[in-house]
């Protein structure tokens, strides 16, 4: 099975689109077809043993419409555009030229036709029955170059209509040709007249001649389409700014020598100099230097990340500040960028489910709004109506219906949201994830790299007697940096975040499932589980309080021993991100059940529970047992989201109603998934849940007034209400209406454009990240005294306070809470939270007593 993208011109409503698909449906070999009016898009999957590409195209052009394949260096070097032809703004441009063509003949001829019953002066040789045929004639001759300009009308509306397909530009073409056929045929009566000296016959036509109508049925519809264009082009914007992101030339070093390149020479392997100020050209890996990378145009995460050697660097990302030179791994199509650039243009071409009935409608409409006219025409005619009274009637059914409203409500809608999920680093796959998305009321998140940073950090540090917490790190980085388990690397970052030193190790032994030993300053160390302790037959009285209590946490207690004593433990554990709960309360906020599926021991997954506030926990999961998990909550009758970013959360993300991978998870993950958060934050899939409502909402209301307009108006076009009501509908206003529809519906849509996430619970910044409890690896510190006594110092509390406004009010809270007896506390206004650190047991109750005393209100605590 292959898939092909092609490029189809000449579509102007849905009609046409479901024309093409039904042509191209026809063909041997061909599995799916889905066509797209706002991007002149068509994607084909086909057995290529049973058919070819040009005989795709020519089914097109059978159709009455161009089709050819797209370049497969559409987003070559990295997203730029090489040729690409841009059929929006080249509509845009037509479109306008043709406007102002109309419009420039259109206003003489509303003064010729119509001036004298305004009372303005018309020359001498058009006034008067006399001069009829002048007057006629010259109304005539203002039409024609009108009726040119917009010849496309009649050449595909009446190609498509004797091909026994038509669509909006045959009720265009029908309409206003009625219109001037109608006017030349006056302007043979009047002639007539004239030889007659039938003046009454004169008069007659003179008065119906209809130009005027065709004519300016032409420049309206014209003028809708240009507007329709105009908004059109801003919802494919997003795509556009994409594609502008890479730059045109790189700096490659060959044969030692610096040399500037276009991006599209270069190869994977290539070694490539960027300087300070400079955008990356392609994907690739830092091999030397630094830089301070902004990268907000990928992930639209608005902070720069420092990068060195190792790092990998993407496309289109700006080095703030530095130099480097790195090798690059991914160029062309293959890049970050490029990728980012097709997932979004095959979500926006792509259909979602809620558009079918649209489709369906669209297929029978043309022929039946012909049919409607036809029959009005002639019931009009046998009520003993005129013919001119008839013949206008026909003329409005025509031109007031609105097949393009339809075919446009859902297309401008998803191109929009696509887009901006792009602007915000979510990236759809396609449309019928993004109307999924909305639909479901159960989130399943992993663990472990979804809710949890995905590696160990150290949590707390709890040093015996005189030790000090350095030093503890100290003689356990010295340690740990020879040992290759996984805890060690915590130790190792958290010791080279605070540009500590290691001392010399010697008879360094590692103890299998206990831990490891060495000698520094002619004293043995021991560091590792409480086995290793009782194998050395060291007590563990005096911490085991807390190192119980750590273990409750989901926590691993590492001990550290001095020859025969006990020293001081550190805790590592996976903590939480730190908008994970945050994002969490936001889920639930919107109305979604928040369940955490894992395979870790049932004690650490209810720690995380309690941290997180998930309504439930699935635990002691096997990998491949998650996906089964998954079936069982879809067979309970819910819709289910899953988020994860492992390999072995592929299954689970396939088998999900909307799998979503985390951006920084494994490429398995991500192609399983129907939804990508570029960046790590659980955030994003809030803000891809309030995109995603929006845009189905959006949907719906376009769908609504289109199907609306077309009920409403075909009715009081064809003349229903004029014998209860005298309301007749004059096809100029017909044509002025239906330009309208089409453009209200795109309006509608760009509406999106202005989406911002919010997030209800917030305090004075629209963030999730003020109900925020702690950062990422902060550390608790205890310290023990003797056996007898434990006093903990630095216990962390942080309070979430209402009702502060100003910097007085956050300094009257922080002067407060600071004349508690050990408590130190800092105020932060912007995120209406206090930061505690206790030297004593100080109760939440007492804290929330002081601040109410005062005149505010503690809303939550978190410890």
């Amino acid at each position: 099975m292959k898939t092909e993208k092609f490029e189809v011109t000449g579509m102007t409503c849905t009609a046409c689109v479901a024309h093409v698909e039904k042509s191209v449906s026809k063909l041997r070999g061909i599995e799916n077809v889905q066509v797209n009016l706002l991007t002149n898009s068509m994607t084909v999957s086909y057995n290529e043993n049973d058919i070819d590409n040009s005989e795709i195209e020519k089914s097109v052009e059978n159709a009455g419409y161009k089709a050819h394949l797209k370049s497969e260096n559409t987003t070559s070097n990295a997203g730029k555009s090489q040729s690409r032809p841009d059929y929006v703004r080249e509509e845009q441009e037509e479109m306008r030229h043709r406007w102002w063509v109309s419009l420039a003949f259109l206003v003489p001829l509303f003064y010729v036709s119509m001036g004298h019953m305004m009372g303005l002066p018309l020359p001498a040789f058009l006034s008067g029955h006399q001069n009829a045929m002048s007057f006629a004639l010259t109304q005539f001759l203002l039409t024609i170059p009108i009726a040119f300009v917009n010849k496309k009308y009649f050449t595909v509306g009446f190609k498509s209509l004797f091909r026994g397909a038509p669509n909006m530009d045959s009720l265009i073409a029908m309409g206003s040709s009625a219109a001037i056929v109608y006017g030349v045929f006056a302007l043979y009566m009047i002639g007539s007249g004239l030889g007659h000296s039938d003046f009454t016959l004169v008069a007659d036509y003179t008065h119906d001649l209809y130009f005027e109508s065709g004519a300016t049925i032409l420049t309206l519809i014209t003028l809708g389409k240009y507007l329709e264009a105009r908004s059109k082009s801003r919802t494919s914007d997003a795509i556009s700014r994409l594609i502008k992101l890479s730059p045109d030339t790189a700096t490659v070093i060959r044969d030692n020598i610096e040399t500037e390149v276009s991006v599209g020479e270069v190869k994977p392997g290539d070694l490539i100099v960027v300087k300070s100020g400079q955008r990356i050209p392609v994907d690739g890996e830092i091999v030397s230097g630094n830089g301070t990378i902004d990268e907000s145009a990928l992930t639209g995460e608005s902070m720069p990340v420092f990068k060195s050697a190792g790092d990998k660097v993407m496309t289109a990302c700006i080095n703030n500040s530095g130099y480097f030179i790195f090798k690059a791994t991914k160029v062309g199509n293959d890049t970050t960028l490029a990728q980012i650039i097709s997932l979004v243009e095959e979500a926006s071409a792509s259909k979602a489910p809620v558009s079918r009935l649209a489709d369906k409608i669209s297929a029978v409409f043309v022929p039946v709004v012909i049919g409607i006219a036809i029959l009005s025409v002639i019931v009009w005619l046998a009520l003993g109506y005129s013919f001119v009274f008839a013949l206008s009637i026909g003329i409005s059914v025509l031109v007031i219906s609105c097949p393009c409203a339809l075919g446009l409500a859902t297309p401008v809608a998803i191109m929009a949201g696509t887009g901006k999920g792009a602007e915000h680093g979510i990236l759809f796959r396609s449309a019928e994830a993004l109307e999924n998305t909305h639909k479901t009321r159960v989130v399943v998140l992993d663990k472990t790299g979804t809710l949890t940073i995905g590696k160990p950090r150290i949590t707390d540090i709890v040093t015996v007697g005189n030790t000090d917490e350095t030093e503890l790190l100290r003689l356990l980085y010295s340690l740990e940096k020879s040992s290759e388990h996984p805890l060690a690397e915590a130790i190792v970052s958290e010791v080279e975040r605070r540009n500590l030193q290691a001392y010399q190790l010697s008879d360094f032994e590692n103890i299998p499932g206990s831990g490891i030993s060495g000698i520094i300053m002619d004293k043995k160390y021991r560091a590792g589980n409480i086995r290793l302790l009782q194998n050395a037959g060291i007590e563990s009285n005096d911490i085991e309080e807390i190192a119980q209590k750590l273990a409750e946490e989901g926590k691993t207690p590492l001990y550290v021993a001095e020859n025969n004593h006990l020293i001081g433990l550190v805790a590592v554990a996976d903590v939480l991100k730190h908008d994970s709960a945050a994002a969490v309360k936001a889920l639930k906020h919107m109305g979604l059940e928040v369940i955490m599926l894992t395979g870790d021991n049932r004690k650490t997954a209810e720690y995380i529970q309690q941290q997180a506030g998930v309504d439930k926990v699935i635990a002691e999961v096997l990998p491949q047992d998650k996906d089964k998990e998954i079936a069982r909550l879809q067979s309970a009758g819910q819709k289910v989201i899953m988020v994860g970013d492992g390999i072995n959360d592929a299954p689970a993300l396939t088998r999900a109603d909307v799998g979503i991978a985390i951006g920084a998870g494994t490429d398995i993950a991500i192609e399983s998934a129907g939804v990508v958060l570029m960046r790590s934050s659980l955030n994003d899939l809030v803000t891809a849940l309030q995109l995603s409502r929006k845009v189905m909402r959006n949907i719906k209301e376009n769908l609504f007034w289109a199907f609306f307009y077309n009920v409403a108006g075909i009715p009081l076009a064809a003349g229903v209400f004029f014998s209860l009501l005298g309301w007749k509908l004059n096809p100029m206003f017909a044509a002025a209406a239906m330009s309208l529809s089409s453009v209200t519906v795109v309006l509608n849509a760009l509406r999106l454009l202005r989406f911002k996430p919010r997030f209800a619970f917030s305090g004075n910044n629209n963030s999730p990240q003020n109900v925020e409890i702690k950062a990422e690896g902060e550390i608790r510190s205890h310290k023990i005294e003797n056996s007898n006594s434990i006093n903990t110092i630095m216990t962390q509390k942080i309070l979430t306070i209402s009702g502060m406004s100003c910097g007085h009010c956050s300094a009257r809270v922080e002067k407060t809470l600071n004349n508690i007896e050990g408590v130190e506390a800092k105020v932060f206004l912007e995120t209406n939270t206090a930061e505690l650190k206790l030297t004593r047991d100080v109760s939440n109750e007492e804290l929330k007593k002081t601040i109410d005393m005062i005149g505010y209100e503690v809303t939550d605590i978190k410890e």
